[in-house]
């Protein structure tokens, strides 16, 4: 099976602000742009900032909506963790661990952007637990 990719576009006002953040900040190789969109690589995978001019405004919480990524190497978790807090990027959610000593048990932090996009990093210790572990029934922090 040949390689698939995850596409993602979501809204920003200022391209330039969007590459500060994202490609300075995150790490982001940035691909195509012009006055109102801007590709990103995201570790392979395709973001696509569009220029709104609607008002943005910051959720209260970390649902509905979110994005990001799962990471099968915790070193890599860590190191993009260890970029995050030295580029100073806001975070929403400080790193904790979810689930402790279960079998659904992951580490996760939340980024957010300056557009109040939210971004979700995790590493989970038992990669069966990414899309299986169906005899639990937990998911996220909502209870």
């Amino acid at each position: 099976m040949s390689q698939t990719l995850f596409h993602l576009a979501f809204p920003v006002t200022d391209i330039s602000h969007t590459k500060a953040y994202y490609v300075d900040g995150l790490g982001c190789i940035p691909g195509r742009e012009n006055h109102h969109a801007l590709i990103l690589n995201l570790y392979g995978h395709q973001l696509v900032a569009h220029v709104t001019k609607e008002p943005l405004i910051a959720q209260k919480s970390i649902y509905p909506r979110h994005f990001g990524l799962i990471f099968t190497q915790e070193r890599d978790w860590q190191d993009l963790l260890e970029r995050a807090q030295q580029q100073q990027l806001l975070f929403h959610e400080e790193t904790k661990n979810r689930f402790v000593g279960s079998p659904l048990e992951h580490r996760t932090f939340f980024l957010e952007d300056p557009f109040y996009n939210l971004m979700e990093f995790k590493y989970y210790r038992h990669p069966e637990a990414i899309f299986g572990s169906y005899e639990h029934t937990q998911i996220g922090d909502r209870i």
